[in-house]
């Protein structure tokens, strides 16, 4: 699986890593993973600079919808970090995870995303 993740319960926090190609199934994953520890609410920062996307169009739609099913249970703020090429692609699945009513940046490096999420209450 591409995707590693800690979720720490103490600091309400988040923290997501993609190495290689992602899947809908991979995406579907982690969601579930992170709704069944409650941790819809918490701080996430997610670094996918060294993974691809392996979704299709259908895919990636998809997952879209899945992600946006979410929204309405109350999700944290959200940091993601990507390099300037994987943005495009990302496009739609981004302005999804946009759209929901909470603080959310795109980010080149994770320092600087890291200090963006501490900086929030």
């Amino acid at each position: 699986m591409p995707l590693f993740w800690t979720i720490d319960s103490k600091k309400r926090w988040v923290e997501l890593t993609a190495a290689g190609p992602v899947t809908r199934d991979d995406v579907s994953g982690y969601l579930e993973a992170v709704s069944g520890a409650g941790a819809l609410g918490y701080r996430k920062l997610f670094d996918g600079r060294e993974s691809t996307c392996s979704l299709s169009e259908e895919d990636l739609i998809a997952a879209g919808a899945e992600v946006r099913s979410y929204h309405d249970r109350g999700v944290g703020p959200l940091a993601v970090v990507l390099t300037p090429e994987q943005t495009q692609p990302l496009a739609r699945l981004l302005g999804i995870l946009a759209s929901a009513r909470r603080p959310m940046r795109i980010f080149a490096s994770p320092m600087t995303a890291r200090r963006w999420l501490d900086s929030l209450p």
